[in-house]
């Protein structure tokens, strides 16, 4: 994908109890390797449990603690990229991702959303892998409209065996 082929906004899909209840708090917006690192000492737990991210509309990377919903994070808005992320130390004691997926049912992102990500920690300074470490695909299903994480390319839905489509498809 080149820098200038268009991303995908993607909405909130999840639970309609979570999406309309009371914002939380916005994660935190990380421009650089010194925002990571203030937001890494105040939140200790992320170095062992990772973190909750976001990608905003504006391609700025989010951090919220790992339990929080990723539509918090992403203070109620669309985003271009939903996940978890772990960091670690590299030898010269820079935080660098460890891990990174799409893992998030509130938003079911794409794989492809991962340019979004890639520029993103880019942006930050933040040396990253070169694709997710972890990637999840997400189909709603035509039938029941259950969501459905697709395991082992099995395109069927767990809830009603309906047959799921092959392309992502809950815009």
């Amino acid at each position: 994908m080149s820098a200038d082929t268009p991303l995908i906004r993607y909405a909130y899909v999840g639970p309609p109890e979570v999406g309309e209840r009371p914002r939380g708090e916005p994660g935190a917006t990380i421009a650089g390797t010194a925002d990571l690192e203030r937001w890494l000492l105040a939140h200790p737990e992320a170095e062992a449990e990772g973190a909750t991210y976001v990608v905003d509309l504006e391609g700025r990377l989010r951090l919220a603690a790992r339990r929080s919903e990723h539509i918090d994070c992403a203070g109620g808005c669309s985003v271009l990229a939903a996940g978890e992320i772990r960091f670690a130390r590299a030898a010269d004691r820079r935080f660098v991702v460890r891990e990174v997926s799409n893992q998030s049912t509130g938003y079911c992102p794409d794989p492809d959303c991962w340019p979004a990500v890639g520029r993103a920690l880019a942006a930050a300074g933040i040396d990253a892998p070169r694709s997710f470490t972890r990637a999840f695909v997400f189909r709603r299903c035509p039938a029941c409209a259950q969501i459905n994480l697709v395991k082992d390319e099995w395109f069927v839905c767990a809830a009603c065996d309906a047959e799921l489509p092959r392309a992502w498809n809950f815009a």
